[in-house]
């Protein structure tokens, strides 16, 4: 069965879960392009090797996957396009009794490791790179007071690093001449946009970012931007400088808003627009929308929704995503580091946006 991104994220936070009382919990990677043959061989393999282990118990249950995985994988008469992700091993919380549980997972993408590895937690990171957010932007938003370096990262806002300055104002101290007061800032401000661009090299170079936004009222963005001030390596993935009125976090939202054409393929702002669609429907109360968990659930069995959208705090998700699955519905996880995120999540974080 292929997984798509949802499906993953559910399985990562169930197989997050299981523990082993010992080193019985298999993760095997079969990367696309393999040798299906070998992949096999490599089961016979530890089977083989497993049999010398001194501990009863580990050697019983990491047999026991293994077989449970040697049996899977006869099911297929050729390796999936993009290679295959199997999970198996006791996972029973009480000392003494077993409990073998497997889990396969064929990706939407290609698996490009290869990985046997046996422990008390299956090995998850190759399956989250799977899923890791590729539409990465940054945002660098200043004013000559203060700048805000912010990370969008899939649906979400994260300010990485806020510096504040010490220019002063254009007034200038008592017995300070114009000319010298002048220089003072002027050095001051340069000092502090050497500073900006330090902290950028070091939070962002090396980072896979489609782009990056500069921000900010007033024109010490242009000069910041202009000026050799950023590494040839970001510099280069600037797409836009962005008129706000305010610097920090207002100013990074503003930033979203006014830079969302630069942005649009985000799933930040998918999720944005998303949400006002869904308010805006709600707000003229033509009954477009449903919201609250029986009326929505009971419109989602009539087959009445089109898409449903849920809090990612909400309490059910689980079931919830089971449900859309088995009523082949589309769903929205709807995260809260927005303030539509949060209004909707305030309205009880589940709801729907109805075909009729």
């Amino acid at each position: 069965m292929e997984y798509d991104k949802i499906k993953i994220k559910r399985l990562l936070r169930e197989l997050s879960q299981m523990k082993g009382r010992h080193t019985e919990l298999v993760s095997y990677y079969i990367p696309a392009g393999s040798d299906f043959n070998k992949a096999s061989e490599l089961i016979g393999q530890e089977l083989a090797l497993t049999r010398n282990v001194k501990n009863k118990t580990v050697r019983k249950n990491v047999l026991s996957a293994l077989e449970k995985i040697n049996q899977e994988l006869k099911l297929y008469k050729k390796l999936p396009e993009n290679g295959l992700a199997i999970f198996c091993g006791n996972v029973s919380r009480e000392e003494g009794k077993s409990d073998i549980k497997l889990w396969t997972i064929v990706p939407q993408e290609k698996i490009q490791v290869k990985l046997y590895w046996c422990d008390q937690k299956f090995e998850l990171n190759p399956l989250k790179e799977l899923i890791k957010e590729k539409n990465n932007y940054a945002i660098i938003c200043l004013d000559k007071s203060s700048a805000d370096i912010a990370i969008i990262s899939g649906k979400s806002v994260t300010i990485l690093k806020h510096l504040h300055s010490l220019v002063p104002g254009k007034t200038r101290a008592g017995g300070q001449s114009s000319v010298r007061f002048y220089r003072v800032r002027e050095n001051l401000l340069v000092s502090f946009l050497q500073k900006i661009a330090a902290t950028a090299k070091s939070l962002l170079e090396g980072e896979e970012l489609k782009g990056i936004i500069i921000s900010g009222p007033g024109p010490i963005k242009e000069k910041f931007y202009n000026e050799e001030y950023l590494t040839a390596e970001l510099k280069k993935k600037i797409i836009g400088v962005v008129d706000t009125s305010d610097t920090e976090e207002p100013g990074v939202r503003e930033t979203l808003e006014r830079g969302k054409d630069l942005i649009k393929e985000t799933e930040f702002v998918k999720e944005q627009d998303l949400l006002k669609e869904f308010f805006v429907k709600l707000s003229k109360g033509k009954g477009d929308v449903v919201y609250g968990e029986q009326d929505t659930i009971e419109s989602l069995n009539e087959g009445k929704v089109e898409i449903i959208l849920v809090s990612c705090d909400f309490e059910d998700l689980d079931k919830i995503e089971e449900l859309c699955e088995h009523t082949n519905t589309n769903i929205e996880i709807i995260s809260t580091s927005s303030q539509e995120g949060v209004e909707f999540k305030n309205i009880g974080g589940i709801g729907g946006i109805l075909r009729y």
